[in-house]
């Protein structure tokens, strides 16, 4: 029995942070990091049936041409994907009323929807990148237990290759799901590693009045290679998505509109459209899964 402490319930019964019950949720659920973009992809749904916020997590769950989904925002960071990830998988796997781990395992499907700056100038901005790993470098999901779930070799390769201070943490390297990818992949989507980072300024390469402990890692980054995978850009939720749904036993894919890019210093001329165009690929993409 889990105790009351590690599983917090609100007086309604519903999970702590989320305030969702078991049944406000679908099996398919679209990540987005901004409370604001709930509501611009589910204006695209057929009917609402449930909604709620709390804090700056905003949930809606509806129907889209036969299937039902839920919009989650999960605000910013890969401490707050700890939290929506764990809290949506007690709410499938956990009976809530005998605080128990079910039998049954039920496996959800996640799909981030976000935005991102890429690192190669040949990524444009108003393009689209499907991450096919998520690179950690946040040390968020160090908490648990992930080495039969991550990339050894690649971690190394990365390791090495950036001569990584080892006191920041070992990054980490996760896979998407191989099942989402094949469902949503197409010739105009580029492919490609996803770093995490832990932070927006520093941990991005940021200067303003801080020195940062390596100037160079974004070009380090930019440069890496592992059997032709490359990192194509930067962000701050996917490796922890990418590992807590691996070691619970869901399906988590990330799709980025980038907005930015870094090599050539261009941002797009209207990020809110290129938004918009990737929720219009994702829904459909979705709906006829």
């Amino acid at each position: 029995m889990i105790k009351s402490s590690e599983l917090i319930l609100n007086p309604d019964g519903s999970v702590y942070h989320l305030n969702l019950l078991p049944e406000n949720i679908a099996h398919d659920i679209i990540f987005v990091g901004d409370q604001n973009r709930v509501e611009k992809i589910t204006q695209h749904f057929d009917s609402i049936e449930f909604s709620t916020q709390k804090r700056e997590f905003k949930t809606q769950t509806g129907m889209y041409k036969g299937k039902r989904m839920t919009v989650i925002s999960t605000g910013i960071g890969p401490d707050n994907i700890d939290i929506v990830i764990n809290e949506l998988d007690a709410l499938v796997n956990i009976d809530l009323k005998t605080r128990k781990i079910k039998k049954e395992i039920t496996s959800l499907n996640i799909i981030r929807v976000g935005t991102s700056g890429s690192l190669h100038a040949d990524i444009p901005v108003d393009s689209f990148v499907m991450s096919t790993f998520g690179l950690g470098l946040d040390n968020m999901l160090r908490s648990y237990l992930i080495d039969e779930v991550s990339n050894a070799a690649l971690e190394e390769a990365f390791f090495i290759h950036t001569n990584w201070d080892i006191r920041k943490g070992k990054p980490y390297v996760i896979a998407c799901s191989n099942k989402l990818e094949k469902i949503i992949e197409s010739d105009q989507i580029f492919k490609g590693i996803t770093a995490t980072a832990g932070g927006f300024y520093g941990p991005q390469g940021r200067i303003l009045r801080l020195n940062i402990q390596d100037e160079k890692l974004n070009s380090k980054m930019d440069s890496f290679d592992f059997n032709e995978n490359r990192i194509t850009n930067l962000e701050m939720e996917t490796a922890a998505i990418y590992g807590l749904s691996a070691l619970l036993g869901h399906h988590a894919l990330s799709l980025n509109a980038i907005i930015a890019n870094r090599a050539t210093g261009d941002f797009s001329e209207d990020p809110y459209k290129a938004v918009d165009e990737l929720i219009a690929y994702t829904l459909d993409k979705l709906a006829n899964s």
